[in-house]
């Protein structure tokens, strides 16, 4: 199956050469790390990176309350990431500032962005205690602090806003008493995001090998090279391989694209390895090398080769040198705009839904049909749909108006109609929200009845029209400005959804 995607046999791809993934920065125990790797694997099949940035969050306070007695407080900020059965995971704590109540904290909290999911954020801040002003920030005993207040928010938020600034107020919260919240107000937080540059440097480099050893008898050696980065107990961990050369003791690879962060820094030592492919698994080792991204830079420039070596003991003084070298045709370094930096400036995402009503959905009366409002409150497919999607996506529009429309059903005493709207309204589609999208959709289970067929071209049509009309007013009259909006129609058809309940 491994040669199912590729003209290249299993086991004999590329791995590793793009930007870092979402998966591979998703904590172990992390209950949406499956959800990461499909996402990303349905993007990477298309061609696509998925969308996700390393961000350094910087907070900083204002007006805070003052606890102590003598002199002011002397606040610290914790934050947390709340699972989805609602527990806090603490993800890192600032510094302690004296006597502030405007603080300004240096330590940054690195936090991954997906845009796929949504990320609820908690913020508390703390008055530490003057004799634990010594210790650790992390070392200290929270309930051992004063409770200074709490704010809460989702990542989407901070990076959609102007400059991805944020501020919040502060408030008493639940778990903490203290003064009533009609008594003086507890000041307030803002938290400012900003991606880190290294997860945004990509280097690009093709290697190139002479005078390899040949290790198989009726042919030449298979080679491909491994490169590893050093992690913090001494060992190497892969970081990415290129494809497989056969019958080659002169290869040119393929480009490798790595990021900085993949590396860790430019002076970073990496081994590089030489190995002849075996089906077996058993590759054998060609030769070895130590360089940083810095050295194969020099390489690049001087236009000179490596020789390999291999390990023969402990001490690379006793190292064999081979006759093969390593050279390095091609490197050159460049800044791959992330997703969020079209978000910076400007670009939108409109969401629009256009819902199924034809009879094939069921009675909605029914617990089995696809409209069935449980009187329980617990949602049906439609309205799943919508929450799950349009929860991510509303942070994104900015006037948070989003049309709605329905299709193949026959509103009350009119014909079968192929693009109603769903609120009811004769000149306009729009609602409020995301819980606007979904108290026009059950309204109109009561007063559009289930008929058919399922045709949405309509939709389509309709939809590209005020595409079109929506241009034309962004666009000033020299028609030089790119109009940075995408609009995304989700058409649920109920044979759709019956396959993905």
């Amino acid at each position: 199956m491994g040669s199912c995607f590729s003209d290249t046999a299993g086991g004999q791809q590329a791995v590793g050469s793009t930007d870092v993934n979402a998966v591979s920065h998703a904590p172990q125990d992390d209950p949406n790390r499956e959800a990461y790797a499909a996402v990303e694997g349905f993007m990477k099949s298309r061609g696509f990176n998925s969308l996700s940035s390393q961000l350094e969050l910087s907070l900083s306070a204002s007006n805070l309350r003052d606890r102590d007695i003598l002199s002011k407080s002397d606040p610290m900020a914790v934050v947390y990431t709340k699972k989805p059965d609602g527990s806090l995971e603490e993800l890192g704590r600032t510094e302690v500032i004296l006597n502030s109540l405007d603080p300004l904290w240096i330590t940054k909290q690195r936090v991954i962005y997906y845009f796929e999911i949504l990320q609820p954020l908690l913020f508390r801040v703390y008055d530490v205690d003057s004799k634990f002003h010594n210790a650790p920030a992390k070392m200290l005993r929270l309930d051992e602090q004063q409770f200074l207040g709490e704010a809460e928010c989702f990542l989407s938020e901070i990076v959609t806003k102007r400059g991805r600034i944020l501020t919040l107020p502060l408030r008493q919260g639940t778990e903490h008493k203290g003064p009533s919240p009609r008594l003086p107000k507890f000041g307030e937080i803002t938290l400012q995001v900003e991606e880190t540059i290294d997860s945004k440097t990509m280097v690009e480099m093709v290697f190139h090998c002479v005078d390899l050893p040949n290790k198989d008898l009726f042919s030449k050696s298979d080679p491909f090279l491994k490169i590893f980065r050093p992690v913090e107990n001494g060992r190497f961990v892969p970081v990415c391989k290129t494809e497989v050369k056969m019958n080659d003791l002169n290869p040119l690879w393929k480009p490798l694209t790595l990021s900085i962060q993949q590396i860790g820094s430019k002076d970073n030592p990496l081994m590089i390895d030489c190995y002849n492919f075996n089906n077996s698994g058993n590759h054998e080792l060609l030769g070895r090398m130590q360089k940083s991204l810095g050295d194969l830079e020099k390489l690049y420039i001087s236009r000179t080769g490596e020789n390999f070596y291999l390990p023969t003991g402990s001490s690379n003084h006793h190292n064999k040198i081979l006759k093969g070298q390593l050279f390095v045709e091609k490197f050159s370094t460049s800044t791959k705009h992330s997703f969020l930096d079209y978000i910076a400036n400007g670009y939108e995402l409109n969401f629009m839904v256009a819902i199924d009503f034809t009879a094939s959905n069921g009675n909605p009366r029914l617990p089995d049909s696809l409209h069935y409002l449980d009187p329980s409150g617990r949602l049906n497919a439609y309205q799943r749909a919508i929450w799950s999607v349009g929860e991510v996506l509303e942070f994104y529009d900015t006037d948070k108006r989003f049309p709605a429309w329905g299709f193949g059903g026959r509103p009350i005493d009119g014909p079968v109609s192929h693009c109603f709207n769903l609120n009811g309204s004769g000149s306009y589609a729009e609602v409020e929200g995301i819980s606007g999208i979904m108290s026009a959709y059950a309204s109109a289970l009561r007063n559009v009845s289930l008929a058919g067929p399922t045709l949405f071209g309509q939709n389509l049509y309709f939809r590209m029209e005020s595409l079109l009309i929506f241009k034309k007013q962004r666009m000033p009259s020299s028609g030089l400005q790119i109009c940075l909006s995408q609009f995304l129609l989700w058409v649920l058809v109920g044979q759709i959804l019956k396959k993905w309940r």
